[in-house]
């Protein structure tokens, strides 16, 4: 004789449960990845990320980072300063690549846009005093 259920649950119930992660996180590890590739300088978070940095002494991860996240996807636009001298196309191609691989890798989530805007070059002190030297 079958045993009776005692519990008042039924056994195939299962526990909904969903993560959701912050865009600050995200923004965080597209910010990490963008900064491995040869070639970017920094992240531009504007003027008021460079004086909020500055006042509290923390550098911020996510600066130049732009995030949205969805249920599943998220778009992501970067603020890049180059290296002077670059291939600014292959760069930017190589961020792309760097941050949809980590973003996906850790989160899970798809990278349905990541757009690169580049905001500034930069240049090493000797190449910027013989730039400005005259002749």
């Amino acid at each position: 004789m079958p045993k009776e259920n005692t519990t008042g649950r039924g056994q195939d119930e299962q526990t909904e449960s969903s993560v959701r992660i912050a865009d600050d996180v995200v923004g965080v590890i597209a910010g990490i990845a963008a900064m491995e590739v040869d070639g970017v300088a920094g992240m531009s978070g504007g003027f008021a990320a460079e004086v909020g940095e500055r006042m509290t002494g923390k550098k911020n991860l996510s600066k130049g980072v732009k995030v949205q996240v969805g249920e599943k996807e998220v778009a992501i636009d970067l603020y890049v300063v180059v290296e002077f001298g670059v291939r600014i196309p292959e760069v930017a191609q190589k961020v792309q690549e760097n941050v949809k691989r980590a973003v996906e890798s850790m989160t899970g989530l798809e990278c349905v846009e990541i757009n690169i805007h580049i905001q500034g070059v930069s240049f090493d002190e000797g190449r910027e005093e013989e730039h400005h030297r005259v002749r």
